[in-house]
């Protein structure tokens, strides 16, 4: 549960640098990204593996670019079930989700560097 709570609070941190980081993204506050960072957990974990085998040719045919698709339209469909954010545009489409991809992953590492056990003399020996 506190890494359900852990990943939810490093969305929501990762959505208001999308926000800050690209205009066609609007976060009204951070319940707002609290809130927001749920539902895309949701969308992740329910939608996209649908859309995910639905567009699968068009992904291989791509080389894998059309995930960009994918990853942009879960991310607009989570603002659309979100009181609060809105994504407009096409550049917010696509450039989202990768902001907030890079984003979360600096976080979650520099979160396990902050919780990795200093070595000692004794673990040396």
């Amino acid at each position: 549960m506190l890494t359900y709570i852990l990943n939810t609070l490093i969305t929501a941190v990762s959505l208001l640098a999308a926000d800050y980081l690209i205009s066609g993204i609007v976060l009204h506050n951070f319940t707002a990204a609290v809130f927001a960072g749920v539902i895309i957990g949701l969308v992740n974990g329910l939608v996209r593996p649908i859309i995910f085998i639905l567009s699968l040719p068009f992904t291989v045919l791509t080389l894998g670019a059309f995930m960009l698709v994918v990853n942009g339209f879960c991310f607009w469909l989570a603002s659309v079930f979100t009181p609060g954010f809105q994504v407009d545009g096409f550049w917010a489409f696509i450039l989202g989700p990768i902001v907030l991809s890079i984003t979360s992953t600096v976080l979650i590492r520099l979160l396990h560097q902050v919780n990795q056990p200093k070595p000692t003399e004794a673990d040396s020996v």
